[in-house]
């Protein structure tokens, strides 16, 4: 009977522990929100990035600006639009540089985390791509078309469909568009919903997908010459931008960051290596 009872606290003990192990897994949620700790003066800052071109960006400052003004950056890079949120909320990471507005206020509202917005950066157009066409016109009846699966960036892909005449939304959705919006379909179009980083690949499987801009870059695809059709720049509302915890938009590393970003130095950068696939805003 004692060792019975010593196995069954065992295994009492093994459950609580990966029952605490796994809350990360299923993405943060009010009971996390508020954790993250305040940095100490003259810590390092670490931010997590996107690989493309965000991670390539702060690379420039890092490498090129940062020790000039005494600012320390760590980067941490994540393939996914999910964890670097996470890691945020919970303190692993002093900032992060991925996403646009719209996406963050969904996350919030969704995993109760508690991020702040501080600056936009650089704006990624949405294009549409194919390997099996080269005009949007040259979509067939009943084709597929793999789409983010994410809130905003479904409504997003939706619009820039309706905008280029593929599509009709209902009036006044916007980018709040879900396939139950698509008012007029002509060409029968089946839309397949993936999670973004997949995109790109999907397009050996389907007609053509809609591809967010940091994932046609790392998939050697540009925008500015390769997609049948492209957001514009003028009023869009998705530019990318750098992200703290509530509470940290006054730490002086992350003023110090921001600026460096809004800087002409960043801004030359992004003109002179992506061409036109990724747009400087708000920069000097």
């Amino acid at each position: 009977m004692r060792r019975l009872f010593a196995i069954a606290s065992a295994a009492t003990a093994l459950v609580l522990t990966l029952g605490a192990c796994g809350s990360s897994d299923s993405g943060t949620t009010g009971d996390t929100a508020g954790k993250a700790s305040a940095p100490a003066a003259g810590e390092v800052l670490k931010v997590g990035v996107s690989p493309v071109p965000h991670g390539q960006i702060l690379k420039f400052v890092k490498d090129e600006l940062a020790a000039k003004e005494g600012l320390n950056l760590e980067i941490v890079e994540f393939t996914d639009y999910v964890q670097p949120n996470v890691q945020l909320q919970d303190g692993e990471l002093g900032a992060n540089f991925f996403q646009h507005r719209p996406y963050l206020d969904d996350f919030n509202a969704s995993k109760g985390t508690k991020l702040t917005y501080v600056q936009d950066v650089h704006l990624e157009p949405l294009g549409l791509y194919s390997k099996k066409i080269k005009a949007v016109t040259e979509l067939a009846d009943g084709a597929t078309v793999a789409v983010p699966n994410d809130a905003t960036n479904l409504g997003r892909s939706l619009k820039l469909l309706a905008d280029n005449g593929v599509v009709t939304l209902k009036e006044g959705v916007g980018t709040a568009a879900t396939e139950r919006d698509v008012t007029g379909n002509p060409k029968n179009l089946k839309f397949q919903p993936l999670e973004a980083a997949q995109l790109p690949r999907s397009l050996e499987d389907v007609d053509a997908a809609v591809i967010n801009g940091n994932y046609a870059l790392e998939a050697d695809l540009k925008p500015a010459s390769d997609a049948l059709v492209l957001e514009k720049a003028e009023g869009n509302p998705y530019a990318n931008g750098l992200v703290v915890a509530a509470g940290h938009e006054q730490d002086p590393r992350v003023a110090k960051l921001a600026e460096l970003l809004s800087g002409a130095e960043v801004k030359q950068f992004i003109e002179r290596t992506y061409s036109g696939s990724v747009i400087p805003v708000n920069a000097g």
